[in-house]
């Protein structure tokens, strides 16, 4: 019987944890999909203001952001699919997020993004790695 209470307390006490995990990554996820819905209406402001401010010092404004984007990471900014998949927890307090795309000529990469929390509390995104997927060709 105190095995099972211990359990049980043990389960009770690990709930709310798991819980403010996942909802500390779908908040993560919600800046991703701000940004990327932002990109897909061409509102450079707004998929800028989703960046850390290491990547806003690499590219002091929103023009230059986005240009950056268009140009290096295609993929992201125009797309068929647009898929989130696993989360991770860093060892910074940070989260990265898979995402499957498809790009706009049916070539399947996945996105890693990594962010993390900025001086006013808010997920901001750090760095995008794209890395197209295997066996696709250009």
């Amino acid at each position: 019987m105190r095995a099972w209470s211990a359990l049980l307390l043990v389960l009770v006490l690990a709930g709310p944890a798991a819980a403010a995990d996942e909802s500390e990554r779908a908040a993560a996820r919600a800046v991703i999909a701000k940004q990327e819905q932002a990109l897909g209406r061409d509102d450079a402001q707004t998929a800028y203001e989703q960046a850390a401010p290491g990547i806003r010092d690499l590219f002091p404004n929103a023009d230059l952001f986005i240009g950056m984007v268009r140009n290096q990471y295609r993929p992201v900014y125009r797309h068929r699919s647009f898929v989130f998949g696993e989360a991770r927890d860093t060892d910074e307090a940070g989260v990265v997020q898979s995402v499957a795309i498809q790009d706009e000529y049916g070539i399947d990469w996945t996105a890693e993004y990594s962010l993390a929390r900025d001086a006013d509390g808010q997920w901001r995104i750090t760095g995008c790695r794209l890395v197209k997927a295997p066996g696709a060709r250009a």
